[in-house]
């Protein structure tokens, strides 16, 4: 099993940044892929970033390529999102998640804010 818990959101400013951290408990931390998604109100929660178990490999979504920055320490079990020049459409909650194959834990989110 595989606990997540998220922190680092607040209210912030559009062009300005944030960062989330994801705090994992468990041993096998460092063998799982680790994510961020987010949702928006009235909206599906959609994939942001993902990053491999050696972090090696990420991935982002289009629309905050360029902007965020996926990483992760595993000898601290955490993984990061740096969220740069934040627009107001990035407000959400966004959420950790972790997986072998597949993204099977989640945290409860963190709410992200980006006034215009």
């Amino acid at each position: 099993q595989v606990q997540l818990v998220e922190s680092g959101g607040g209210l912030v400013q559009a062009g300005g940044s944030l960062r989330l951290s994801c705090a994992a408990s468990g041993r096998t931390f460092s063998r799982y892929r680790m994510g961020w998604f987010r949702q928006a109100p009235g909206k599906e929660r959609e994939f942001v970033a993902d990053i491999s178990w050696s972090g090696g490999k990420t991935y982002y979504a289009d629309s905050v390529k360029g902007r965020f920055t996926i990483s992760r320490n595993n000898a601290k079990n955490t993984v990061y999102l740096q969220m740069n020049s934040l627009k107001p459409e990035d407000t959400a909650v966004y959420y950790c998640t972790a997986g072998a194959l597949n993204y099977d834990y989640w945290g409860q989110g963190t709410q992200v804010t980006v006034s215009s």
